[in-house]
C-alpha cells in the first residue's frame, strides 16, 4: 500500500528484512526527504483520492488484508479525503485477482520481491487501466514515470497479467445488507464457495467464541457471530484470528462462517466477514441478532443478510442495552467515547478537512 499510495520507494516495501538492499533504501530514502523539503513537495500533495484508488487496486489485485478498508480511510481522513469502506469496496469490486500469495495461494511476500517485487504487479495493473499513472510519488515523479522502466518477467508464475486474472473480482469483497447497512468486508482470495447460509450462534466476546470451538461446541453450517468487538464496543478492535485458526485447525474453515464487528488479519482464511456496521454496541443489527437467525452471505453479489423485518429488530431493540465492557475511565473509556464506525476508519478526531491551519506551514 505504501509504494501503491506513492509514499515508499519503489521495491523498498517488499524487501524481506534481512536482506542488505534495504540498507540502500534507507540511505535513498533520507536523500530524497531532502529533495522533497527542497521542492516543497509534501505528504498531502501526494495521498489524494487517486492515490488511495491505486492502494486499494493493489490491495485487491494481491488479496491483501481486509484491514485495508479500515486504514485506508483513516488515512483519508487525515488528509481531508472522503474516502470511506463503500468507496473502497467499489474498487475491490471492479479489480482482478492477479496475486498467488498466500493465504489463499501457494506463494508468499519474499517471492514476489525476488520476481519483480510491488512494482511488477503495479505495472501490470497501470498497463491495463487500473491504477491512475499521473499521481505524483516520493520519487518527485509520477507513478507512470516510475514504472516506465519496469518490464513484466514472463518466466514467473507469482503474479498475472491483470487481462488474465484468477478471478475478475479483487481478493476482497465489500458487503452490505440488513444485517450490515454501513457494510461489512471479506477477504474471498482463494475461496471457491462465495456464498453460504446457516443459522445464527451469537457469541458477545470473541473469548466465548474461541472457548465453543475449542470445546467444539458448535455446528456444521452454522454462522458464529462475534459482537460487541468493534471500535467502540471492545473498545479497540481486535482482530479474531485465534478463532478462525482454531477453526481451521478443526477442518471446518469451510464448513462454518463467521461475522464479527471486530476485524481480522491478513492470514485470515475461510468465509470470515469482519467490520459489520453499525457494530452492536452501538445497537446495530449485529447486536439484535438472536440465536438461530438465518444469516445468508453472497459475495458475488455483495450482501450480508438475516430474515428477520425491520419489524422484528425494531422490536428488539425496544429491549436492548449495550454490553458493559468495563472500561468505565481512563484511555480505554476516553476512546470509546470519541472513536467513530469502522466504515469510516475508526476515527476520534474530525481529520483534515476540518483543519484551520497546517503544521507544516509552521
Amino acid at each position: 500500500v505504501a509504494e501503491a499510495i506513492g509514499l515508499a520507494l519503489p521495491y523498498s516495501c517488499g524487501a524481506p528484512a534481512p536482506y542488505e538492499v534495504r540498507d540502500t533504501f534507507c540511505f535513498t530514502a533520507g536523500e530524497k526527504v531532502m529533495e522533497l523539503l527542497a521542492r516543497n513537495i509534501r505528504p498531502r500533495d501526494i495521498v489524494t483520492r487517486k492515490a488511495l484508488e491505486n492502494a486499494a487496486t493493489v490491495v485487491a489485485a494481491s488479496g491483501g488484508s481486509t484491514n485495508a478498508a479500515l486504514h485506508l480511510p483513516a488515512i483519508a481522513h487525515e488528509a481531508g479525503i472522503s474516502f470511506d469502506l463503500f468507496d473502497v469496496a467499489e474498487i475491490f469490486r471492479r479489480t482482478p485477482y492477479i496475486a498467488d500469495l498466500k493465504p489463499g495461494g501457494r506463494y508468499v511476500a519474499k517471492d514476489l520481491f525476488e520476481v519483480g517485487g510491488i512494482p511488477l504487479l503495479m505495472k501490470t495493473l497501470l498497463d491495463h487501466g487500473y491504477l491512475h499513472g499521473d499521481c505524483v510519488t516520493v520519487t518527485g515523479r509520477t507513478m507512470a514515470e516510475n514504472m516506465a522502466s519496469v518490464k513484466w518477467n514472463p518466466g514467473q508464475d507469482v503474479i498475472r497479467p491483470a487481462d488474465r486474472p484468477f478471478t475478475k473480482t479483487g481478493g476482497v469483497v465489500g458487503l452490505k445488507g440488513n444485517l450490515a447497512p454501513e457494510g461489512a468486508i471479506v477477504k474471498v482470495a482463494g475461496m471457491k464457495t462465495l456464498r453460504f447460509s446457516g443459522p445464527a450462534r451469537c457469541f458477545d466476546t470473541e473469548e466465548a467464541c474461541f472457548e465453543a470451538v475449542s470445546k467444539r461446541k458448535y455446528k456444521e453450517g452454522e454462522v458464529l457471530v462475534i459482537r460487541y468487538e468493534g471500535p467502540r464496543g471492545g473498545p479497540g478492535m481486535r482482530e479474531m484470528l485465534a478463532t478462525t485458526a482454531a477453526i481451521y485447525g478443526q477442518g471446518m474453515g469451510d464448513k462454518v462462517a463467521l461475522i464479527t464487528d471486530g476485524r481480522f488479519s491478513g492470514a485470515t482464511r475461510g468465509f470470515c466477514i469482519g467490520h459489520v456496521g453499525p457494530e452492536a454496541q452501538l445497537g446495530g443489527p449485529i447486536g439484535l441478532l438472536q440465536d438461530g437467525d438465518v444469516i445468508t452471505i453472497d459475495a458475488e453479489a455483495g450482501t450480508l443478510d438475516c430474515n428477520v423485518s425491520e419489524a422484528e429488530f425494531a422490536q428488539r431493540r425496544a429491549s436492548w442495552q449495550p454490553r458493559a465492557h468495563g472500561y468505565n475511565s481512563g484511555t480505554l473509556w476516553k476512546y470509546a467515547q470519541q472513536v467513530g464506525p469502522a466504515f469510516s476508519g475508526a476515527v476520534t478526531h474530525p481529520g483534515g478537512a476540518a483543519e484551520g491551519m497546517a503544521y507544516a506551514d509552521i
